[in-house]
């Protein structure tokens, strides 16, 4: 296979979760430039067909799987639906998340177990309903959206950090386990990039300065440089890749 289709991905069937828009939407625009057939996850069916009729618009074939990525029984109806409708599930990308900021003093346990029920048990549930129907098939891939805060911390964010260094140890885990079986599963960490999840901060002069002088490259990273990280993970480009976790930061986690 010449080194340029290596990175296609036509007729592979892709879940990506929380993809109604930000990181999730412009990862599945990645992957259905690539040529996968792309399902859209999110909890509000509106909003999914809105990211559908985008996309469509665009020529990408797209699907829509409206469920609750923290409860495990719609989760596994939902691959079991997507698999028998759509196609046997190739890729799946584990993007749905959440932010809680607070002084962990003052971090109620409502809110830790929100965070982590949607960042990490969610990777857990969906990961382990995909990797069942991957496993008999010997083959598939899975990527983990973590963060620089599976390395990094900062100030009122200690949950989000803990539940994204947990990610990174699921996805490790994941593909030692699931590794013999045909299947890589890897993550990318993005750095700080213009999403709704950061929106305060992207309007904060003081935050947004600091960040610009933070990160090596001098800037707010765009959501659809994930993409390109994203289809690498996705396709046989990435074959002997399993277990790394690809920051896609500007060097914010090389520098001091």
């Amino acid at each position: 296979m010449a080194v340029l289709e290596s990175f296609r991905l036509d007729g592979r069937v892709a879940l990506i979760t929380g993809s109604s828009a930000g990181i999730g939407l412009a990862i599945a625009k990645g992957l259905a430039e690539a040529g996968a057939q792309v399902v859209l996850n999110g909890r509000n069916p509106d909003t999914l067909q809105a990211a559908s009729a985008a996309l469509a618009a665009q020529g990408h074939n797209v699907h829509i799987q409206a469920f609750d990525v923290t409860d495990s029984a719609a989760v596994n109806q939902a691959v079991s639906a997507i698999e028998t409708r759509i196609g046997p599930l190739e890729i799946l990308v584990n993007n749905a998340g959440i932010q809680r900021r607070a002084p962990l003093a003052e971090f109620s346990e409502a809110n830790w177990s929100e965070l982590m029920r949607t960042n990490l048990d969610s990777a857990f549930f969906v990961g382990q309903a995909v990797a069942r129907c991957m496993i008999p098939r010997g083959r598939g891939r899975i990527i983990n959206i973590c963060s620089v805060q599976s390395e990094l911390g900062r100030p009122n964010i200690a949950p989000y950090a803990a539940s994204k260094g947990a990610l990174k140890m699921l996805t490790k885990g994941m593909a030692i386990d699931w590794g013999p079986h045909g299947l890589n599963v890897n993550g990318i960490g993005p750095g700080y990039f213009k999403t709704d999840l950061n929106a305060a901060l992207v309007a904060n002069p003081e935050f947004s300065d600091w960040l610009v002088q933070r990160t090596p490259s001098r800037r707010w990273g765009e959501v659809s440089e994930l993409a390109g990280a994203a289809v690498f993970l996705a396709s046989d480009a990435s074959s002997f890749v399993n277990g790394h976790i690809l920051y896609v930061d500007g060097a914010i986690t090389a520098s001091l």
